[in-house]
């Protein structure tokens, strides 16, 4: 038996949800976010989720948080000052990257590795090292005292965070840990990060960027959960914090201290997990999960129930490349906080800018201006005033109705008008971009469930929808904390990549599994120190494939147990076929490279239970008033009357037809005319498109 919790902080509000597995009790709670330091909102849902339902804090097992500390800084750009020590003649990897531009015609345009320098030039020294490929033997020792002068300036001049990128340390990390720990010798103090620790993969721009990343905002994420965890003893909460990494598992503070970079799609991630919980508790299994909060639009594809994750050549964020394993999502700036404005050449635009959490939408009246989509939901009548946030936040109606009306003005349209367009804009612009990751792969929306969550997903899921001919739209049962609950639905979860470059015609097979066991065995000493032993944790093997020639691979299964000359073919042969279903051809007679060898380690923890069955209830419990909304429907903008029903008393199982907004405290939920929704037995609402 054991008391969780999950914590997810995202831009506008921090969710908190807590689960008694003893007595299968869920609570659910909200709190604006603190974006100066999210551990201010963390410990005030907490302080007052306990408090309100007395529950004592030294009672609870685990917290499971899921944060966007690390992304935010390295969007804003906001971390520590950072020097670099590599291999003498590399010292300008990370500014001339590989010469591949992000617009490839346009003479303008920003490349954010040279116009936001991880590392200033003046930061960035070199060193006599060199390891060779293709076994990683030294070539040139390293130069210790070189190391140590380096230290020492670097100390001199306060910078706070090193980061150590040698060449080939890939294959050999010795020369990367020596000037680690002579670094630590001469300036103690300092955050020190080794290329080698962060991804052992060759592609040295990729390589050494993700070790800088990993620098530049590693003391602040340091700081950051020193900070919660002493916050979280001093309140009581004395039990383990977990923290969600971007590969939808757990790791533990310390993990994460010494490698942020793994936790830049921490809150996403944990919101993907809440999609396959979806689909298990509704029986779908190929969905979009459809994750939107008050900044950001964060959509996944799900085949069978399972996430893809992102190759080497799509692991993007803010511009730089990362190369460690991360869940296939896509994000874009949409949400309740995006902006409506008339931009310069007179075009009606929406985000990607929002008013976040302070000061917000106008109608939350903490002082925002700025029209936002919320504000538009509000002058249609699609949010209640008295039921906003289970009626802890009061809405300032005029304050919507007076921004958008400025904004009517600038377009020369009405209120209601310019309200419906800046929903419009913003619907087509999260349409499109799940069609581009859609319709643009092959993938046809038309087969797949949306699944809506974040506060506003299940606002906008039905007119996505309806623009891509998505057959139904699943809205869990809490959507507004999805993120939150899919923290507690995962294990702790490692895994470690090396490459490993060998072709078919020549294999080393001892090689293969002297590297693979050495990656368990890395593995099996972490959780060692996490307390777990290898015992209790089930280990999957991998390798990256690519035929000779091409410039990006395929992830392919390996039993367990020695791999002989019988297993590596029928390993070949599942890649001849992966090639053919992810490209539609394949080259039996081709050479096959082995480019990276990867294991995965699951140990099982505590998690949320399913729902049960929901009690029923009836239309005349459930409903709660009637008034009009404002819908276009065929082309016109109509008004009608529209019944609000709280969601919890609906009937279960019965057929009921929109126009309706459906109340929870979490989120509102938008069912246009035209549209029929159903309360399925296992806890979602289902919402699907009228004959």
């Amino acid at each position: 038996m054991s008391k969780l919790i999950g914590i997810d902080v995202g831009g506008t509000f921090t969710d908190i949800v807590y689960y008694d597995s003893e007595r299968d009790n869920t609570l659910i709670h909200k709190v604006p976010s603190n974006n100066a330091d999210p551990s201010v909102a963390i410990l005030r849902g907490l302080t007052e989720i306990c408090e309100r339902n007395s529950i004592d804090p030294g009672e609870i097992d685990k917290i499971y948080h899921g944060t966007t500390v690390a992304t935010n800084a390295l969007l804003e750009y906001k971390g520590s000052e950072t020097g670099m020590i590599t291999t003498r003649g590399f010292r300008d990897v990370l500014h001339i990257g590989r010469h591949q531009r992000p617009e490839h015609y346009s003479i303008r345009q920003e490349i954010p590795w040279q116009s936001r320098p991880l590392v200033k030039r003046q930061y960035r020294k070199t060193v006599n090292e060199r390891i060779t490929p293709p076994s990683g033997n030294i070539l040139v020792a390293l130069a210790e005292e070189e190391v140590r002068v380096i230290a020492r300036y670097f100390k001199k001049e306060h910078v706070k965070s090193i980061a150590i990128c040698f060449l080939f340390s890939y294959l050999n990390p010795e020369h990367e840990e020596r000037a680690r720990e002579l670094v630590l010798e001469e300036y103690p103090g300092a955050y020190v990060t080794t290329s080698s620790s962060v991804s052992a993969q060759f592609r040295e721009f990729e390589r050494f960027t993700s070790c800088a990343v990993n620098a530049f905002i590693g003391p602040l994420i340091r700081e950051y959960i020193n900070r919660l965890t002493e916050k979280l003893v001093n309140s009581g909460f004395i039990c383990q914090l977990h923290i969600m990494l971007s590969n939808g598992g757990l790791a533990t503070a310390k993990m994460v201290s010494d490698l942020p970079v793994k936790t830049l799609l921490s809150g996403p991630a944990a919101g993907v997990l809440c999609g396959i919980r979806a689909g298990q508790t509704s029986g779908r299994n190929k969905l979009i999960t459809f994750d939107v909060g008050g900044t950001s639009a964060d959509l996944c594809l799900l085949d069978d129930g399972k996430y893809n994750e992102a190759s080497a050549r799509d692991t993007w964020i803010a511009g730089y490349p990362v190369l460690v394993p991360m869940i296939d999502i896509h994000t874009i700036g949409a949400g309740g906080g995006s902006i409506a404005y008339v931009d310069g050449g007179g075009t009606f635009r929406v985000g990607p800018e929002s008013a976040g959490a302070q000061p917000g939408p106008a109608a939350y009246n903490r002082g925002g201006q700025m029209p936002t989509t919320t504000d538009a939901n509000v002058v249609l009548g699609r949010l209640d005033k008295e039921n906003f946030l289970g009626g802890e936040m009061d809405l300032d109606i005029d304050a919507s109705f007076r921004v958008i009306g400025e904004l009517a003005k600038n377009l020369n349209l009405g209120v209601e008008e310019a309200a419906e367009g800046v929903i419009t804009i913003l619907n087509n612009n999260m349409a499109n971009a799940i069609r581009s990751r859609t319709i643009q792969k092959g993938h046809d929306p038309r087969e797949y469930s949306l699944v809506a969550f974040g506060g506003c997903g299940p606002l906008h899921a039905v007119e996505v929808a309806n623009i891509l001919n998505i057959p139904e739209v699943i809205v869990p049962e809490f959507p507004g904390i999805g993120s939150a609950i899919g923290l507690l639905t995962t294990d702790i979860k490692y895994d470690l990549v090396k490459s490993e470059l060998q072709e078919s015609g020549s294999l080393n097979l001892e090689r293969l599994n002297e590297n693979l066991d050495s990656i368990r065995k890395s593995l099996e000493s972490q959780y060692s120190e996490d307390g777990i032993s290898a015992e209790n944790v089930v280990f999957k093997r991998y390798v990256e494939l690519r035929y000779s020639g091409q410039g990006y691979e395929l992830r392919i299964n390996i039993p367990s147990g020695e791999i002989d000359r019988s297993v590596i073919d029928k390993v070949f042969d599942s890649f001849h076929q992966q090639h053919n279903l992810e490209y539609g051809h394949s080259f039996p007679d081709m050479p096959i490279e082995i480019v990276n060898t990867r294991v995965m380690g699951f140990a099982a923890t505590d998690k949320i239970g399913m729902p049960e069955t929901q009690q029923d209830g009836s239309l005349k419990s459930a409903l709660l008033k009637k008034k009009d909304c404002i819908f276009r429907v065929n082309g016109k903008l109509d008004t009608f009357v529209t019944a609000f029903y709280h969601r919890n008393l609906l009937p279960v199982s019965e057929q009921l037809e929109g126009p309706a907004i459906i109340l929870q405290k979490d989120t509102t939920i938008i069912v246009p005319p035209q549209t029929g929704f159903v309360r399925h037995p296992g806890g979602d609402l289902i919402i699907n498109f009228s004959e």
